[in-house]
């Protein structure tokens, strides 16, 4: 089956078309798939599958690209490590933090790929007993890596988080459907969009910050040097880092509504508090994190089709197209499809597969065009960035107030940077923010109230314990080092 020239050409087509995509601000996988969809209906159930599975591990990658060459991550999934890859491009080291994203997204992929295909029934039963008491301390765990990640100042951190909190309150309540703070907008009622929000904070603001500097003192782009040695001698020394990425990525991704976000941030601040603080703020460092986290990036795709093809639950948005094709095509994801046909299912674990190992080649001739494009001057650079950000948000809202919106949040991202005050923890905010919300009031009806109930299952109890040693832990770390400080001083 996976000898057949159409399934290749149309995994080769679909891999190029991913990589535009994800490669522009704001055109996330998700779009990159739903603007699949009309095609692949047309198309043999195994290669409908294969174009979605390539597209989207091939966006997935490829928001690390203008997110480590301009700061503005092409995907959600990206903006866990943008600053850390930026600043390694600045230092003449693009070969190193891209070549590190594309090895390790290759990884990452293939980690879940082979779990996938040796432990999906076992674990998909798993991610079923997971309830709202599961969702709720899984989304204050990840919570807690705003305090991972965040500069060394706390409160800033902690002002930043509870700026994001906030805008997750914008919109209609998960539970009783009321509008809040939508201050009689229609345009509100659906709260602020993560796309238009991640343009305007990154790609705006770096805009904005890159128009306040005289062109000849900003920072020049070094060229990109051979990438596949040094990425393969990178993964070799942090090999550790990229299984445990991939381990989170598989294991977040198995969880419905979960996805590739959370699974970033996740690996990403337990990265970053594993690391010792000198080599923290090294490039060795560095190069760990982004490992760390790009191979949960892709990963979690692999994982939620966990939950997809064994029980025909979508793992995320992305797997819920692939169950809505597959049914047009007239398969029945679920058990039985293991037993009735189960050389499609394993066609289609070996695609991912095939996928990501070609992820590699052309992740790296994506890389060096992309840089090739941004040596021009900057004259005709930054009004093509505006336009792509303003169809990015205009063709994720479908209408001209998320325009607005990235003008806005351009200028807040703008000033909070101005100040010192770090973006990744908003951003962190505004991801999790309703999905506790959600989880919190569906437990409290469920509970009458009663908040013993997340300590009552087994489960919930061990993910709420770990949360509060995560708090405790950082807390004590961080009032240690403040009375060290002022003893010293």
């Amino acid at each position: 089956m996976l000898a057949d020239p159409v399934l290749l050409l149309t995994i080769a087509i679909t891999a190029f078309y991913g990589l535009v995509i994800g490669a522009i601000p704001g055109l996330t996988a998700l779009m990159a798939t739903a603007l699949l969809v009309p095609f692949v209906i047309f198309m043999d159930p195994i290669p409908a599958v294969a174009a979605i599975v390539t597209a989207s591990a091939m966006a997935i990658f490829a928001g690390d690209i203008p997110g480590a060459l301009l700061r503005m991550p092409g995907t959600p999934a990206s903006a866990a490590y943008t600053d850390d890859a930026h600043g390694l491009v600045l230092k003449g080291q693009a070969a190193v933090s891209l070549g590190a994203g594309v090895i390790a997204s290759a990884f990452g992929g293939l980690f879940s790929a082979m779990v996938l295909t040796l432990a999906a029934p076992s674990l998909a039963k798993i991610a079923l007993t997971f309830s709202s008491v599961e969702y709720f301390w899984l989304g204050m765990m990840g919570l807690s890596c705003a305090t991972l990640v965040s500069s060394d100042s706390l409160l800033k951190g902690l002002l930043s988080l509870f700026i994001g909190l906030t805008l997750a309150t914008v919109g209609m309540d998960p539970v009783s459907g009321i509008p809040r703070f939508t201050f009689g907008s229609v345009n509100l009622l659906s709260g602020f969009g993560l796309i238009p929000v991640l343009i305007g904070f990154f790609a705006m603001g770096e805009l904005m910050r890159n128009a306040s500097v005289p062109v000849e003192d900003r920072p020049k782009l070094p060229p990109v040097g051979p990438m596949l040695g040094p990425s393969l001698r990178g993964l070799g020394a942090h090999k550790m880092g990229a299984m445990r990425g991939g381990l989170i990525g598989t294991v977040v991704g198995a969880l419905p509504g979960a996805g590739s976000d959370i699974a970033a941030w996740i690996s990403y601040a337990i990265s970053r508090r594993g690391t010792r603080r000198g080599r923290a703020m090294s490039d060795d460092g560095a190069v760990e994190r982004i490992t760390a986290a790009s191979a949960a990036n892709n990963a979690s795709l692999g994982g939620a089709y966990i939950p997809a093809t064994v029980f025909g639950i979508p793992g995320d948005a992305i797997t819920a197209i692939v169950i809505s094709v597959m049914f047009i095509k007239g398969i029945n994801p679920g058990p039985t499809l293991f037993l009735n046909q189960p050389e499609m299912i394993y066609a289609i674990f070996a695609i991912f597969f095939l996928a990501n190992l070609l992820m590699i080649p052309l992740g790296i001739a994506m890389v060096r065009a992309f840089g090739a494009v941004l040596r021009l001057p900057p004259v005709y650079i930054s009004p093509v960035i505006v336009l792509f950000c303003i169809l990015g948000a205009f063709s994720v809202e479908n209408t001209l107030f998320a325009v607005g919106l990235i003008v806005v949040f351009g200028v807040l991202g703008y000033m909070l940077e101005a100040n010192g005050i770090p973006l990744a923890p908003a951003i962190l905010g505004l991801i999790l923010g309703p999905l506790i919300e959600q989880n919190f009031m569906t437990t409290m009806l469920k509970s009458r109230g009663d908040l013993g109930i997340f300590f009552d299952r087994e489960v919930g109890s061990w993910l709420g314990y770990a949360t509060i040693v995560i708090w405790v832990l950082v807390l004590g770390a961080r009032t240690v080092t403040s009375l060290r400080s002022r003893s010293r001083s």
